[in-house]
């Protein structure tokens, strides 16, 4: 297979060209970093991801178009700005929550293209042309979901901090191929931890849910 030849010097990542500048030459030196934190496909993706990013400047500013709660919504961010910090620090859609930042609590869980997600362990600029849907974009006073008014009716919640987390994980759990039993549903809910220990409420409420 032939490949053609650049015509200015610079350096290919996973099939991306970056050109040599100080932009550049700075974002493969954070992919190096990405590929030993996170694991090789994981950085190669993130790195085809700035390399397709309309980049507007040489700060490291990337300009990412996302459709948020149904919403085109168009973001400058950093290139090293998680989903998470996009949507809270940028967007001011704090309902998604920063517990852990590890992807170890799934406070931060938003849907992804239907999808749950951490969002604390993708950066934004992965995200181009997705849609994605924050607690926010679920339910309004009002007119709740029904696993929003679920969690209400149930007591499902202590402190608050992780409900949001949970209620996203519980509703897209709901399009998964999960059990009918109550070991199912705490399998399937495993990755959002609620330290007040609110698991009983949580798990009837997501049962009322499931057989509504």
């Amino acid at each position: 297979m032939s490949h053609k030849k650049a015509d200015h010097p610079g350096a290919a990542i996973q099939g991306a060209f970056l050109p040599l500048t100080r932009r550049g030459f700075l974002q493969v030196i954070g992919m190096t970093g990405m590929a030993s934190g996170l694991g090789w496909p994981v950085a190669a993706q993130a790195a085809a991801a700035i390399a397709a990013a309309h980049v507007i400047d040489d700060d490291g500013l990337s300009q990412v178009r996302l459709k948020i709660n149904g919403e085109p919504r168009t973001l400058r961010v950093d290139n090293r700005t998680t989903l998470l910090d996009a949507l809270r620090d940028h967007l001011e859609l704090t309902g998604t929550k920063k517990g852990c930042d590890h992807g170890q609590c799934g406070a931060c869980t938003v849907h992804v293209n239907g999808r749950r997600v951490n969002a604390c362990l993708s950066l934004a600029v992965m995200h181009e042309g997705d849609e994605v849907t924050t607690i926010e974009g679920l339910g309004r006073p009002g007119n709740l979901h029904p696993m929003q008014q679920a969690f209400v009716d149930h007591d499902g919640y202590q402190c608050g901090y992780c409900t949001s987390g949970q209620i996203m994980s519980a509703t897209a759990m709901l399009h998964e191929s999960w059990g009918p039993e109550d070991a199912d549903i705490r399998e399937a809910m495993s990755g959002n931890i609620c330290r007040c220990g609110a698991y009983a409420n949580i798990l009837g409420a997501i049962k009322q849910v499931r057989k509504g």
